[in-house]
């Protein structure tokens, strides 16, 4: 499997089941999609503000869910194999992305596993062990939370440098320099966490170090 980043703005995803796994993949999409979550009972737990339908469709009836509501995503999350089974060729009939909760290790064709993420501001990592170990995606996940802290900032620093560069026309070579010495300058990083008001100015000095310039 290739992990891809899928922008899901204005797109919709469908989710079968109303229990706390189906609950976990709605708030994990109910931020970018719309989300609505299909259901004859649901869990006492946060949904994401998904739109909550209260229905129980058999196997010959998902088709006509998923035909229209027109989802980008289907997520399977049923605790009846069968009924995971049928939504599953469903979504695919339609050409939507397919996510079975109930299936671990290796998938067909167009499925989706969904991955652990850390997010910093526009910076994210995402973790997965192919859908074998969720508990281990959780842990690692964990582990990377503090040692991306800043991340995003100096992303956001690194993004706003290049683009001038880009407008005074420096060589792409010597820009490319410059930016990698600010992603690996301790100095810039050290004001980032420290919530210093002047990492830009430090940025700029690592800059006019590596080009020679006066920024």
């Amino acid at each position: 499997m290739i992990p891809l980043l899928h922008d899901f703005t204005g797109a919709t995803v469908l989710v079968f089941g109303g229990g706390s796994v189906g609950a976990r993949k709605a708030r994990r999409f109910a931020r970018e999609a719309d989300v609505l979550v299909v259901s004859p009972t649901f869990a006492d737990v946060e949904f994401g503000g998904a739109e909550r339908i209260r229905a129980a469709p058999d196997a010959d009836a998902v088709g006509e869910w998923i035909d229209d509501t027109d989802p980008a995503l289907v997520v399977a999350a049923t605790d009846d194999g069968d009924l995971n089974a049928a939504i599953e060729d469903a979504a695919r009939e339609a050409g939507a992305l397919i996510n079975r909760t109930d299936e671990h290790g290796e998938r067909d064709p167009e499925s989706v596993v969904v991955p652990a993420t850390v997010r910093d501001g526009p910076v994210t990592v995402a973790i997965s062990t192919g859908g074998t170990s969720p508990a281990l995606s959780r842990y690692l996940r964990q582990r990377i939370e503090d040692d991306i802290d800043g991340a995003g900032e100096m992303a956001r620093l690194t993004g706003e440098l290049r683009a001038e560069m880009q407008a005074d026309e420096v060589d792409p070579g010597r820009r490319r320099d410059a930016i990698r010495a600010v992603v690996r300058s301790g100095r810039v990083w050290k004001h980032l966490d420290s919530g210093r008001t002047k990492p830009r100015q430090v940025a700029e000095d690592v800059i006019a170090d590596v080009t020679g310039d006066l920024q």
